[in-house]
């Protein structure tokens, strides 16, 4: 039994001897030998969020904020008219007691002529600003639209997906925030394009994208 046991211990001493080189060689492995990167997703089909794009590149920003000043100005002028109007209106009412009744009745009728030309006016003028804020979003996409073409030919895309309209994708796919850099150094804040300043395409044979504005 004795000679057993001893064998045992041998062998089991010979079985542990040699495992023990490998563990420092593990060791040394895992500490000397980075993990290769992980290599960029190519893929035919790329997705965007054109709200995202108009929200926060320079070029959008500016177009956005003309809105904005041009909205803020219409409603200090809509409230200036509105004050004088009801000023008009309470003077006018005082004026009733010491007017004949054919007067004021002409002159009211008057009063309210002009309130719904006044009316008629400052609509339009809402709705023109707003055709404008259409008008300048659709611009920025056809401006952008070179830029767009230019980074999906880096990436090798031949599509361009709104990804609102997108059930299931992978963010690796995604291009919002390199479009959104690359837009910004084309195009800037877009003054350069009032100038008249061209907006030229590196890639004349990359697929045009549709993005959704």
């Amino acid at each position: 039994m004795a000679r057993r046991e001893q064998g045992l211990a041998v062998a089991m001493a010979a079985l542990l001897g040699s495992l023990v080189p490998a563990v420092p060689l593990l060791a040394q492995t895992g500490t000397t030998e980075s993990p290769a990167p992980p290599r960029e997703l190519r893929s035919q089909i790329a997705t965007i969020q054109p709200d995202q794009l108009f929200a926060r590149t320079a070029f959008g920003m500016a177009m956005q904020s003309r809105t904005s000043a041009a909205s803020a100005a219409l409603q200090d002028e809509n409230r200036r008219i509105e004050a004088a109007l009801e000023a008009e209106e309470r003077a006018l009412t005082d004026r009733r007691k010491t007017l004949p009744p054919e007067e004021f009745r002409t002159l009211a009728e008057a009063f309210d002529t002009k309130v719904e030309g006044i009316r008629a006016a400052q609509d339009a003028k809402g709705r023109a600003l707003k055709r404008q804020a259409e008008e300048d979003r659709q611009k920025f996409f056809e401006t952008a639209l070179p830029v767009l073409a230019d980074l999906m030919g880096e990436i090798g895309a031949v599509a361009l997906l709104d990804k609102s309209g997108i059930v299931l994708s992978l963010d690796a796919i995604d291009i919002t925030e390199r479009a959104v850099t690359r837009i910004d150094a084309v195009l800037g804040d877009g003054s350069s394009l009032e100038t008249g300043a061209a907006v030229t395409r590196s890639a004349p044979d990359a697929a045009t994208p549709v993005p959704a504005p």
